[in-house]
Parts: structure tokens; C-alpha cells; sequence
């Protein structure tokens, strides 16, 4: 298979790119991408698209991811998660559970969110994490997420913190690691993220992963470009002269709606994607000529 997926299960200790550049040796092809980074600290789900699949890797990159996470509560940190230097450290045995509980609710929903100043979030070209490690201090502007879910599975008292298991559904470009730092910072006693597990993007989920050993030993089986096409996008199923309309770059009758679809070959073959405008559905993307 030249063009798909490959849904990955990311150990901790290794970077996106490390899971990308395993991927490209095992897939045969330079040309691999990811949806969406995740922090080397953090394990779980790491969609790959090889070939043509790297076309489709934004809408996918789009799509809302759920997690789950523990914070830690009665320190903060540089990085906001375990692996950063402490900057304050406070006694947060006694918070109260409904404290914590009702804090957490209040950030459900579409909410302004300051992304970690150790993030992969660009400020003047250069990434945020490049200009921390050179020893600038800085905020990121706060920008518009949307929390769907936000659930507490567990709350444990410790000696001095206080350990808090958390479920989250939302959407592209929200910080899971800035949840459990603002939650300590409502609280006033800093907090921070010691684990982070992602359990779902789009609608890819752990039951379509591969673990990273049989990624190494090519022990797996891709999805195919049509297959994840139609868990994607609306779909429309072509005729044999639309097929041959579509490879001479010609628009279509109009698809009725304002989402893009994707249209697929009597054979089922992904051969563009259609977007209305005006009267006519127009391809935005093609990825197949008629036979």
C-alpha cells in the first residue's frame, strides 16, 4: 500500500518525530506525516498518513482528541508537567475535593486558554520551546478552545499534594497541560501535569493501534486512504463519468451541503475532495485519475 494511515501507540520518552522517522523506515516512503504533536513525556494515540494520506492529515489534525491525565497539585512547574524545574511549592493536602471539582467545571466549554510557554506554538518563527530553552521569559496570548468533556475520575490526598485524574474531550489546539496548571493557580497552590495519555483523535482510537515495538518490527496493517476518507468526510459516491469528469480537473453538480466531501470511484477509490461553490461542487484536492 502506497497511500494511508497508520494509527501509532506512542511509548513515552520519544518525540512525534522519532515515531515519524521509525514510520518512514518501515513504510518504505520519506513521505510520512503526523496529526497533531505529542509531548515526549506523554503516550497514546499518534495518527501517521503516508503518501497521499499526508493530504488529509490537517482535516484529521482538525478534529477534537480526548485524553486522559493526572495532575499533581501544590507545585508548578517551568514546562507545566513533571519534567520541568519547580518554581513555587505549597502544602495541597487539605484542597477540597468540591473545590477542585467545581474549578474544573467552570472550564467547560468555549473558554480563552494560554497555551504553555513550552509548546510547540510559533512566536516571531520560532517555536515557543526554542525561545524558553534560550532563556527568554515570556506568555503566550490566550486563544479560544473548546472543552467538551472535562470528567474527575479520582482524587487522592497525599502528604503535601494532591493527586487529580482527569478525563478530557476537546478540541484541536487545547493544552491539557495549562488545564492542571490554571486548576492550581485557581486554587493557589500550583499544579502541574505528571501524566498524559491520549486515547483519541478524530475518529481514531487506541482499538486502531499499533504499539511502537511491532511499528519497529513492521508488524502491522494500514488503513486504507478510502476507508478513512469515509470516517472523515461526508461522502459522495461517484458515477464512471464523474470519475472521468473529475480527471479532466472539471467541477460536478453541487453536493447540497457546505462541508467538503469526499468522493470515491464504483471501485472505491478516493478520487478528490468536493466543495460547493455556487452551483457547482469543485475539487479542492484530487488524488486519482479514472482508470
Amino acid at each position: 500500500m502506497t497511500d494511508g494511515f497508520l494509527v501509532v501507540d506512542k511509548a513515552g520518552g520519544m518525540t512525534s518525530h522519532d515515531v515519524v522517522a521509525v514510520g518512514r523506515k518501515a513504510l518504505g516512503t520519506r513521505k510520512v506525516g503526523h496529526a497533531g504533536t505529542l509531548d515526549p513525556m506523554a503516550t497514546g494515540i499518534l495518527v501517521l498518513g503516508f503518501g497521499n494520506g499526508t493530504r488529509l492529515l490537517q482535516y484529521i489534525t482538525d478534529g477534537d482528541k480526548s485524553y486522559i491525565a493526572t495532575i499533581i497539585l501544590g507545585a508548578s512547574t517551568v514546562t507545566d508537567d513533571k519534567e520541568g524545574e519547580v518554581l513555587t511549592s505549597t502544602d495541597a493536602s487539605a484542597v477540597s475535593d468540591d473545590e477542585i471539582k467545581k474549578v474544573l467545571a467552570g472550564m467547560v466549554g468555549t473558554i480563552a486558554q494560554r497555551p504553555s510557554s513550552v509548546s510547540a506554538v510559533k512566536v516571531g518563527g520560532e517555536r515557543a520551546y526554542d525561545r524558553v530553552r534560550a532563556g527568554e521569559t515570556f506568555e503566550l496570548e490566550a486563544r479560544k478552545v473548546t472543552i467538551t468533556q472535562l470528567d474527575v475520575q479520582a482524587i487522592r490526598h497525599c502528604e503535601k499534594t494532591t493527586e487529580v485524574d482527569i478525563e478530557v474531550t476537546c478540541s484541536a489546539g487545547t493544552f491539557i497541560r495549562a488545564i492542571a496548571r490554571d486548576l492550581g493557580s485557581a486554587l493557589a497552590v500550583g499544579g502541574h501535569l505528571s501524566a498524559l495519555r491520549r486515547t483519541r483523535v478524530a475518529g481514531f482510537t487506541e482499538k486502531d493501534a499499533v504499539t511502537f515495538d511491532n511499528l519497529k518490527a513492521g508488524v502491522f496493517t494500514p488503513l486504507d486512504l478510502a476507508a478513512v476518507a469515509r470516517s472523515t468526510f461526508a461522502v459522495r459516491e461517484l458515477t464512471l463519468e464523474e470519475v472521468q469528469e473529475l480527471s479532466f480537473g472539471r467541477p460536478l453538480a453541487e453536493n447540497g451541503h457546505t462541508l467538503i466531501a469526499a468522493a470515491l470511484s464504483p471501485d472505491n477509490r478516493l478520487i478528490a475532495l468536493l466543495k460547493d461553490e455556487g452551483k457547482k461542487a469543485k475539487p479542492i484536492a484530487v488524488f486519482a485519475a479514472a482508470n
